[in-house]
Formats: C-alpha cells, sequence, structure tokens
C-alpha cells in the first residue's frame, strides 16, 4: 500500500503563514485607525508636557521589573529538569520581547524558549512546554481578575453598547476557562501519569522527544518548585498593575484607583492573547480605549492617555530588548530563522517515524 502524504507542503504553509500575518497587520492597522480617529495632537503634547515625570520613571522602571520577575518564575518552573540561571531566563525574555516588537504574530515566544534551551541542556520541546505552564498559571489568575473587573464595571453607568460589550466580555470568559481547565488536565495528566501519558499518544515510543519530554514534565509535576513557580505569579501578575496606575498618576487622571488600573491590566493582557501586529500596535489601543470608557472616562482623553500608555510600557522594552540583544551578540532575524528551523526539524523528525511505523504496520 502507497502511503498518501496529506501533510502541507513546505510553500504551502509559508504562505498561509504570511495570508495569516498580513490579515492580522490589516486587521491592527484598522483597530489603530479608529484609535487614533479624532486625536488632538495639540492636546496630546500638552499632556506630555504637564506629565509628572517621576511618576513615569515608577511606571518605565516596574515595567521592566514585571519581565525580571517572569524570568524568575519561569527559572523556577524549569529547575527540575535542568540548571538554568534567572539571568539567562530574563535574558532570553527580553530578547524574545525585542522581537515581538518587530515581528508579527508573537514570534518571541518562540525565540525565547529556543534561546533558553539552547544555552541550557534543556530540549526545545520541554522550553516550550514550560512556557504553556505559565500561560496556563496566568490563564488561572487572569480569568480570577477578569470576575472582579465584570463585577467593578457594573458599578459605573453603562449605555446600551457597553452593556452588551460586558454581557460578551462575561461569556467569552467562560470559554476561557473552559480552555485553561482543558489544557491545566492535559498537563497534569503528563506530569503526575506518566506512562499513561506515554501510551496515550499515538506511537509515542516512535519519538525520542516525547519520551524526553514526558519524562521532564514528570520531574516537573512532582517537584515542590512547581507549586513555587505558581506562588510567583502572584507578584508578576500584580507587579503589571504598577505602571498603569503610576502613568494614571502621571496624568493626573480622574479618579485614579489600584482597581481602576487593575481591571484595565487584566482587559489589556487577555487582549494580548489574540493574534495582532508587531508591537501590539492597533489592538492594544481599542481595548484600553473602550476599557477607559466603561470607566467612565470621556473618550478623547482614553485616546490620548492610550497613547501614552503604550509608549511607556513599550519603549523601556524595547530599550531593555536590544540591549539582552547585544549581550547575547546575534542578530534577530538570524535567531528567528534558527528557531523556525529548529522546529521544523523536530516535526520533520516526527512525520519520518510515523510514516516508517505506517510502512511496517502495512507491510
Amino acid at each position: 500500500m502507497v502511503a498518501v502524504d496529506m501533510a502541507p507542503s513546505a510553500s504551502e504553509s509559508k504562505q498561509r503563514s504570511h495570508i495569516f500575518a498580513a490579515v492580522t497587520i490589516v486587521v491592527s492597522a484598522a483597530c489603530m485607525a479608529w484609535a487614533l480617529h479624532g486625536v488632538s495632537w495639540t492636546e496630546l503634547w500638552e499632556d506630555i508636557r504637564t506629565l509628572d515625570w517621576r511618576w513615569v520613571a515608577v511606571a518605565a522602571i516596574s515595567d521592566v521589573l514585571v519581565y525580571v520577575l517572569q524570568g524568575w518564575r519561569w527559572s523556577l518552573v524549569l529547575r527540575p529538569v535542568g540548571a538554568t540561571s534567572v539571568g539567562s531566563s530574563v535574558r532570553a525574555i527580553f530578547v524574545g520581547l525585542f522581537a515581538s516588537e518587530v515581528f508579527p504574530l508573537r514570534a518571541g515566544e518562540l525565540i525565547r524558549c529556543f534561546l533558553l534551551a539552547r544555552w541550557s541542556d534543556i530540549p526545545i520541546s520541554v522550553s516550550l512546554v514550560s512556557a504553556l505552564i505559565e500561560r496556563v498559571f496566568d490563564g488561572i489568575f487572569l480569568i480570577a481578575g477578569l470576575f472582579f473587573t465584570l463585577t467593578y464595571v457594573r458599578h459605573f453607568p453603562l449605555n446600551h453598547g457597553q452593556a452588551r460589550a460586558i454581557a460578551i466580555l462575561a461569556d467569552g470568559s467562560i470559554f476561557l476557562t473552559v480552555l485553561i481547565v482543558i489544557c491545566g488536565v492535559l498537563i497534569a495528566i503528563v506530569m503526575f501519569w506518566r506512562q499513561p501519558a506515554l501510551d496515550l499518544l499515538l506511537n509515542a515510543r516512535m519519538f525520542s522527544w516525547v519520551h524526553v519530554m514526558v519524562e521532564d514534565l514528570h520531574r516537573i509535576g512532582h517537584s515542590r518548585y512547581l507549586y513555587f513557580s505558581a506562588l510567583a505569579s502572584i507578584p508578576y501578575l500584580l507587579m503589571q498593575i504598577v505602571p498603569i496606575y503610576a502613568l494614571m498618576q502621571a496624568y493626573e487622571l480622574d479618579d485614579t484607583s489600584w482597581a481602576r488600573a487593575g481591571a484595565l491590566m487584566i482587559l489589556l493582557r487577555l487582549g494580548s492573547v489574540a493574534p495582532q501586529a508587531p508591537g501590539n500596535v492597533g489592538l492594544f489601543q481599542v481595548i484600553s480605549t473602550l476599557g477607559l470608557t466603561l470607566f467612565g472616562v470621556q473618550r478623547a482623553e482614553a485616546r490620548r492617555f492610550t497613547l501614552l500608555l503604550w509608549g511607556v510600557i513599550t519603549l523601556p522594552l524595547l530599550f531593555a530588548g536590544f540591549v539582552a540583544m547585544v549581550v547575547t551578540g546575534a542578530k534577530i532575524g538570524e535567531i528567528h530563522r534558527e528557531a523556525q528551523a529548529e522546529i521544523k526539524a523536530q516535526q520533520g523528525a516526527r512525520n519520518k517515524r510515523l510514516e516508517e511505523a505506517e510502512e511496517v504496520k502495512n507491510d
């Protein structure tokens, strides 16, 4: 029997990827056009001139510290499977952040995992799954924060359109909760039930990389550092409120509060899950503007504040990412290509073993 290759060719896969990236950029551009519509550049310049730059400095510094905390948490997740220093984890994260500002579709996530695997003895498959574990931790706390946000927003007078948006957000929170629970259960099966996990995976015994991943995740699941990293997610997420609150103080936004800053952070973090253009351009501005108007801020003022917020939390990361790139001593384009090549090599090896197993079965 002749096996039929149902997998898409490399050219077809690349073409679809380019189309998806182009559509994402077009949508982000449309969102940015909406966010900029009606912005008074004179008033924006006046806002910049009257900012309290002490609070701006607090916002910028705390924004960088957010990802130092993430690097510490990531090193805790991976400690049972390999020695990864906090410095290496932080450096990989900042290079990844810089890449996400340059490439669409959050390519920095792949790059940071690739770099940490290169700098340690950890397979890239395990590095990628460790990033997924981080996202599950974040998702659990973000869902809890979303329910707080929905309760907080309902204290404000809402028009029909805003009430409808809140209802859609509530429905979306249910979907996200189910998705996070499914991901968490799948990871737990691999972590705590090693052999059943191998048996559930199709032809798992054929793939050495699956064995490595399952064995390492089993070690992570039976280590106290998994629980330490889960607890580390709390300061990591709380720190993300500080830049928003600090800029609200610098801007002297009416009714500035930690609750308002926290609710806006939750909305922005959830919005960052969607594919978007480099630098979160477009969707960030739309979500921030709509979120502030839900809190009673006038739309014109919300649009101006959103532009300042994007600048304050993006430019420090660009600078830190650039410094990390210089320290790494490699070009971002080369790292991106090498990371993609590594993933494709693993996929190719997997497909080859599948074909060999199918031929043996047919014989």
